[in-house]
């Protein structure tokens, strides 16, 4: 069947992934077998270089959940994830060859159904890479989706996209992924602290995100978070800050159509503004 690639933002070179492999719902199946053990060292070591820094870091439902993935030694297999996760809280893990577009994206999220890129990057990209791999995706993302007031907000999120994207505001909706489930920030008792993967699954922007001085930290807000662009290839200088995952999935219980229609004639914020200044 196969699909056509996914690109997102400017790049010189062709998307990676096989999409021949892909259904009609750009999901496919996981490739085990095509892991090298070279494959196997590369997330091996990613995972342990990541999970040392995670204390005093990382948001603790996300270090408590971690040890769920399994075995860090290889990458997982998606099925045994899921013989947990759905046990946790229903969702369940679908391969994909890579970025796919907006509309299937939102509709297996509302679907809960987390897609997830089944290759890895290579040695030479250990350090940064391009598009999200699978340990992108495994380790940011994944541990938190056993946490039940998340994962609600994760389909919630899939759920607003599909109406997004008949109103035209997948831009503005984007934002909010990108400043929340990518790159959010959460208040706990011992501090602030990461949850957005992101952050999570990246050396040097983890300790920059809580502890650097030069990144403003706002309140999460729905407008402003909506209304502020973001940088895909350097640290963010704005990160959001919520106090609990419940107050995430109580401001998305409001219809957002209001307020697409209201910021439509509203400035945009830089990605590096600051208050109050709109750009």
């Amino acid at each position: 069947m196969g699909q056509a690639p996914v690109v997102y933002g400017q790049s010189s070179r062709p998307p990676r992934g096989d999409y021949s492999r892909a259904q009609e719902d750009y999901t496919c199946a996981q490739n085990f077998a095509a892991y090298t053990a070279a494959d196997h060292d590369t997330y091996h070591r990613l995972y342990q270089r990541q999970s040392a820094q995670l204390q005093g870091l990382a948001s603790e439902a996300f270090i408590q959940a971690l040890p769920l993935l399994g075995a860090k030694e290889r990458i997982p297999r998606f099925d045994d994830v899921n013989e947990r996760l759905y046990r946790a809280t229903r969702w369940e893990l679908v391969a994909v060859p890579g970025l796919i577009p907006e509309v299937p994206f939102f509709s297996l999220l509302a679907n809960r159904k987390f897609p997830v890129t089944d290759w890895i990057r290579t040695p030479q990209e250990f350090d940064y890479i391009v598009e999200p791999d699978v340990f992108h995706d495994l380790f940011g993302h994944v541990p938190l989706l056993f946490n039940p007031v998340f994962a609600d907000y994760v389909q919630r999120y899939g759920e607003g996209g599909l109406k997004a994207a008949g109103l035209g505001a997948c831009e503005m909706l984007s934002r909010l992924y990108w400043y929340t489930i990518e790159f959010g920030l959460i208040r706990e008792q011992g501090g602030l602290r990461a949850y957005g993967a992101g952050i999570l699954s990246s050396r040097g922007e983890l300790p920059y995100a809580v502890h650097s001085p030069e990144p403003q930290r706002l309140p999460l807000e729905l407008e402003r978070t909506m209304r502020t662009r973001y940088k895909i290839d350097t640290y963010q200088q704005t990160y959001f800050v919520i106090d609990s995952f419940e107050q995430l999935f109580e401001l998305t219980a409001q219809d957002f159509a209001p307020i697409y229609e209201r910021l439509r004639g509203e400035p945009e914020f830089a990605a590096d503004a600051r208050e109050p200044h709109p750009a």
